[in-house]
Formats: structure tokens, sequence, C-alpha cells
């Protein structure tokens, strides 16, 4: 699984400046398979995630060599809506 590491985050609880405790985290954006996809390596699966408020696509078959699909959050709604007609 493919991971991709967002921007580091400083916790609202530590202070403002840069010689107090400080606590800072980021997610890591894994690919997800989705439930519409077959459940065996050689059928059409496509994964996504959500990086940096970009959604991604790819086919899972071809794994990190896929090309990636980024699109914006209004275009992934209107992708769905789309696909749901």
């Amino acid at each position: 699984m493919t991971h991709v590491t967002g921007p580091w985050r400083k916790s609202s609880r530590s202070g403002q400046s840069n010689g107090t405790a400080c606590v800072e985290a980021r997610a890591v954006a894994t690919w997800r398979k989705s439930s519409r996809s077959g459940q065996s390596n050689g059928t059409n699966c496509v994964e996504a995630r959500l990086v940096e408020a970009t959604f991604q696509l790819r086919d899972s078959k071809l794994g990190d060599g896929s090309p990636t699909l980024a699109m914006t959050n209004s275009d992934w709604r209107g992708l769905l809506t789309l696909i749901r007609r």
C-alpha cells in the first residue's frame, strides 16, 4: 500500500513560540479500494485517497506504476453525481 504524508500540523494546545513544548502530527494517506471493485486481483479495481484536499484515483492492478487522476473536492462530487445516474 502506498503512503503519502500530509503537512505537519501543530497541536492547538501547544504554545505559539518555537521554544515551548509542541506536538505536531500528520496524517498518512493510504489508498482505499472501492467497495464496488471485485475482491480478486484480476478484477477491475479503483483506489482513491485524499491528499491535502485533493482526491486521487488510480487503477490498483497497476499498483505504484498506475497513473493517478487528481481532482478538486467539487470535481470529485461531480464525478460521483454522474456515476450515480
